[in-house]
C-alpha cells in the first residue's frame, strides 16, 4: 500500500513543489488543504490552490480560522499595519530579514496549521502531513525548521492514533534549488502564488515575491510573465 499524505497547500513556491515531489515519490495525496486565517492573499492563495488541485483530482478543502486574525501583531493579518516592500525588504541581510520577518510573524501559525492537518490525515489514514518549508527561510522564521518538525512529531505521537509524522521534501533546500527541482518536475508555476498581497499578479516587492523571484530566475523562468514587477 502506497504511504498516504495531507499536503499544506497555499500555492506558493514550496508548497506546490511539495505536492508535485510527493506525487512524484508515489506518495498518495488524500487532500490538499488551505487555510484561510484573514491574511491579505487569502482569496489568491485559496483559488490557486484549488485550481492546482483539480489538476490531480485532489480533493481541495479550505479551513477557515477567523480567530487568528484576533492574535493582532502581524501585518499579514492587519491592514492598519504595512508589508515591507522594496527597499525595506533585504532578503540577503540577516539583520533586515530578521526585522521583515517580524512584521509578518504570524502567533502560532504553522503549529496551528500543521494541528489541523494531522486531525485531516488521522481521519482519513494518511501517516504524512506535508508543509511547505525552506532551508532559506527558516534561518529567520523557526517554525520552518527540522527541530520544529520534529517536536511536532512527538505531540502527534500522543495526539493521533496513527501517530501522524511531519514530512517535507524542501526542507533542506534553499528556494532557486526548489525552483530547479519543480520546474524539472513539470510544476505549474503560472498557477502559483507567492505573494502576501492579492492583486491581479504578485506585486514582485514584498519580501515572499522577491525571494521566489530570485528562485525563479534561477530556474529560467520569465519573470515578466508572473510578476507585475520583474526587475
Amino acid at each position: 500500500m502506497k504511504p498516504a499524505a495531507v499536503v499544506l497547500l497555499s500555492a506558493g513556491l514550496d508548497s506546490t513543489a511539495n505536492l508535485w515531489m510527493a506525487l512524484d515519490q508515489g506518495i498518495d495525496v488524500r487532500l490538499v488543504l488551505t487555510a484561510n486565517y484573514g491574511q491579505r492573499a487569502a482569496v489568491r492563495e485559496i483559488e490557486r490552490s484549488a485550481k492546482i488541485g483539480s489538476l490531480f483530482g485532489i480533493r481541495h478543502a479550505v479551513v477557515d480560522l477567523p480567530f487568528v486574525k484576533d492574535f493582532g501583531g502581524s501585518s499579514l493579518v492587519d491592514s492598519s499595519k504595512v508589508i515591507p516592500v522594496g527597499h525595506d525588504v533585504s532578503i540577503d541581510d540577516y539583520g533586515q530579514s530578521v526585522k521583515t520577518a517580524k512584521s509578518v510573524w504570524v502567533p502560532n501559525r504553522n503549529g496551528i496549521l500543521l494541528n489541523i492537518a494531522a486531525g485531516y490525515a488521522e481521519a482519513l489514514g494518511a501517516q504524512y502531513v506535508v508543509p511547505g518549508f525552506n532551508a532559506e527561510e527558516a534561518v529567520t522564521f523557526p517554525d520552518n525548521t527540522p527541530a520544529f518538525m520534529k517536536a511536532l512529531d512527538g505531540s502527534f505521537a500522543f495526539s493521533t492514533s496513527n501517530q501522524v509524522q511531519v514530512t517535507c521534501f524542501t526542507k533542506d533546500l534553499q528556494k532557486p534549488e526548489i525552483a530547479i527541482r519543480a520546474k524539472a518536475l513539470g510544476a505549474r508555476f503560472d498557477l502559483m502564488w507567492p505573494c502576501y498581497l492579492a492583486a491581479e499578479k504578485p506585486c514582485g516587492q514584498c519580501e515572499s515575491c522577491q525571494r521566489d523571484k530570485r528562485a525563479f530566475r534561477a530556474a529560467g523562468l520569465d519573470l515578466q510573465a508572473l510578476f507585475q514587477d520583474a526587475t
